[in-house]
């Protein structure tokens, strides 16, 4: 893939938009994005949940990923390692890099809190996959069909 806006990864990956996030940068050498801290994505003590965390990675190695792959592939993360540094407190910026681009990009994502103290460091293996459009949605029996 040459580039990719926000709306076009929202509309790939529902995921990203519902969790909320929101794009800075989208280039194939970076992808930095925010997740404003809500009261809704914290665990015990007001941080952002570990999995609001590393869905927020996950999105944005993602998107690195399918930046730096062949055409017509999508992205399908294969394995995932993050380390919790410290609670995120504040809305949190995430700032993904490919490490090493191939069949397999290896993607490392930064998580920084408003501050600039690094939260979490998380490292996604990610492999492309050959996207599938389905040709026609299937038919389908009307509810008020009856039997």
């Amino acid at each position: 893939m040459s580039a990719l806006s926000a709306d076009e990864v929202y509309a790939l990956a529902p995921y990203a938009k519902t969790l909320g996030v929101v794009f800075d940068e989208i280039a194939a050498t970076g992808v930095r994005a925010t997740l404003a801290h809500d009261l809704s994505l914290s665990t015990v003590g007001g941080g952002l949940h570990g999995g609001a965390l590393m869905g927020l990675a996950d999105v944005c190695a993602a998107v690195c990923a399918a930046l730096n792959g062949p055409a017509g592939a999508g992205p399908a993360t294969v394995e995932s390692t993050t380390h919790f540094l410290r609670p995120a407190r504040t809305d949190v910026v995430a700032t993904a890099r490919p490490l090493r681009v191939g069949r397999n990009t290896v993607v490392e994502v930064d998580i920084h809190g408003a501050g600039g103290e690094l939260c979490a460091r998380v490292t996604q293996v990610v492999t492309a996959v050959r996207m599938q459009v389905p040709d026609e949605p299937s038919p389908t029996v009307p509810a008020d069909a009856g039997p």
